[in-house]
């Protein structure tokens, strides 16, 4: 059981290294970098990666291509702002060698934000499937919140993935206004009415689901910061696809 590590690129010069350096698991590394104007693919290189240039397809898309150009069938796929943690990476390591009889696996995956790791608020476990066999599995998704779809068995990992999500506010604003953009075409696309209720109560509903049931006040100001941002999230991603379907904005 051999695997290719991929990752996906744009403008990472600070954290490619990091993403890098926590995979000794893997047999090799493949950065698919979608034109960087930073140092990003002269790290990935320094640091033996296979890199490669390809213009941005969408986030599935990119991260298939990315695949497709792997020497082995089994695929670990981690974003650039991701780090496996050593136990994570032994876990994996002992795997290879013990060999599999499923098709692919989730791990948790713990978030650190405005300076905390969050364990509440919906973050957490947020176990994804990562490491795949792509010849039963492949990443799906045209919009946003892709994620992999296993035609196959799936087992369970039980270590840390560990995410690098906003140092302040003002990345978290700018990454909510990217991703409510795709996701407001998403409901645009698949005719979803946008009435009253989804513009007034859901994102309410949102914050208060996340801060209340699911125990974001655990998490401290981090975990009301996350509520109230969630609920915005929802707030414009309706509004936009609102607007965005008679022609505005």
């Amino acid at each position: 059981m051999k695997i290719s590590a991929t990752i996906v690129t744009l403008n990472e010069e600070q954290n490619i290294a990091r993403a890098i350096q926590s995979i000794q698991c893997a047999d090799e590394i493949i950065v698919v970098d979608s034109g960087s104007r930073d140092r990003t693919r002269e790290i990935a290189m320094h640091l033996g990666a296979r890199v490669f240039e390809e213009r941005w397809r969408g986030y599935a898309a990119q991260k298939n291509f990315a695949a497709s150009h792997a020497e082995n069938d089994w695929i670990l796929s981690i974003d650039a702002d991701e780090q496996l943690t050593p136990a994570l990476d032994a876990e994996i390591a002992a795997l290879k060698h013990a060999g599999t009889t499923v098709d692919g696996y989730t791990f948790p995956r713990k978030a650190q934000y405005l300076g905390r790791w969050i364990e509440h608020s919906g973050w957490y476990p947020d176990k994804k499937v990562r490491l795949y066999d792509r010849t039963k599995a492949a990443w799906t998704g045209a919009f946003v919140h892709e994620s992999v779809r296993v035609d196959g068995t799936v087992g369970e990992l039980k270590s840390d993935l560990l995410h690098f999500t906003c140092n302040s506010l003002s990345d978290h604003l700018r990454t909510l206004d990217r991703y409510t953009t795709l996701a407001a075409s998403e409901v645009v696309a698949r005719q979803r009415p946008v009435g009253i209720r989804r513009l007034i109560l859901d994102p309410f509903w949102t914050s208060f689901r996340t801060y209340v049931l699911q125990r974001g006040f655990l998490d401290g100001r981090q975990g009301l910061a996350i509520a109230y941002m969630a609920g915005l999230y929802t707030f414009l991603k309706y509004a936009k696809a609102y607007f965005s379907d008679r022609g505005i904005g």
